[in-house]
């Protein structure tokens, strides 16, 4: 499946900043599953393309100047190979087992992951485990907050895709499983879906599987990854900082669609 990005983000502030820093991961990278036709960034300047501790490209934004509003645009083609399962990689996946405060297992999500799964370290026993996630927590957007906990949403039973991310990788994490957060698009024929999206990644058998929650999803045949990281934090498409400003407004806008192929 080929598939057509646009992702604008756009800031207005109620006073003028004096300076500010983005982080943006908002490049894709080649791997097994996703082959990048074209991408591309319009942004206030120029900036170059590092690579962050985890892997992913970056591009750090500094605007030093006085400005009352930012544009950030990313658009492109990706190509999903859509029967795709894994993803191999040949560094250590050790790293994910480490806990955040974001992804900290309570008493309750350790039970709930030892139950669901049923003492089972395998797809499995994580895909039962995903499923039972999803009927647990509610998809309800306003339930939680940008900097809400996995045991939070869990004990509140709702929650967005990034709150079934974290749920999901604090139970795996309990179990032994090396997990982390990935954030990127799903292409969905459902206009009202949104596009940008987040999911989880077990490592299991030498390679990384997914494990959607929000969409009950255990092969990535319309996500795009953007980046990966131990939970929300590390992973955000843009993260930033800013002296001055006062208030702002953020608006995000993201079309993803399926471009035909013409066949040879």
């Amino acid at each position: 499946m080929r598939l057509s990005i646009r992702h604008d983000t756009t800031y207005n502030y109620d006073d003028q900043v004096r300076a500010s820093i983005q982080y943006l991961r908002i490049t894709p990278q080649e791997s097994e599953r996703q082959h990048v036709i074209s991408w591309q960034l319009d942004l206030p300047r120029p900036v170059r393309a590092q690579c962050d501790p985890f892997g992913n490209i970056m591009h750090v934004l500094t605007i030093d100047e006085p400005h009352e509003a930012l544009v950030i645009s990313a658009r492109g083609q990706v190509e999903i190979d859509e029967h795709s399962e894994a993803e191999h990689d040949h560094r250590s996946a050790l790293p994910y087992l480490r806990v955040t405060r974001l992804t900290q297992a309570d008493d309750a999500l350790h039970a709930f992951a030892q139950q669901q799964a049923g003492g089972r370290r395998n797809r499995g026993g994580l895909i039962d485990l995903m499923h039972a996630l999803h009927e647990q927590m509610a998809y309800v957007p306003g339930a939680t907050r940008v900097e809400s906990t996995a045991a939070e949403a869990f004990a509140g039973r709702a929650g967005v895709c990034q709150d079934h991310a974290h749920a999901f990788i604090a139970c795996a994490r309990s179990l032994g499983v090396p997990a982390r957060y990935v954030s990127g698009y799903l292409y969905s024929e459902d206009d009202a879906h949104l596009a940008s999206h987040a999911w989880a990644e077990a490592w299991l058998d030498d390679a990384w599987y997914s494990f959607d929650v929000t969409n009950r999803l255990a092969r990535p045949e319309r996500h795009l990854k953007l980046a990966v990281g131990l939970d929300y934090l590390d992973a955000c498409p843009v993260r930033g900082m800013r002296r001055g400003g006062g208030g702002e407004q953020m608006h995000a806008r993201v079309r993803v669609s399926p471009l035909l192929q013409v066949q040879q």
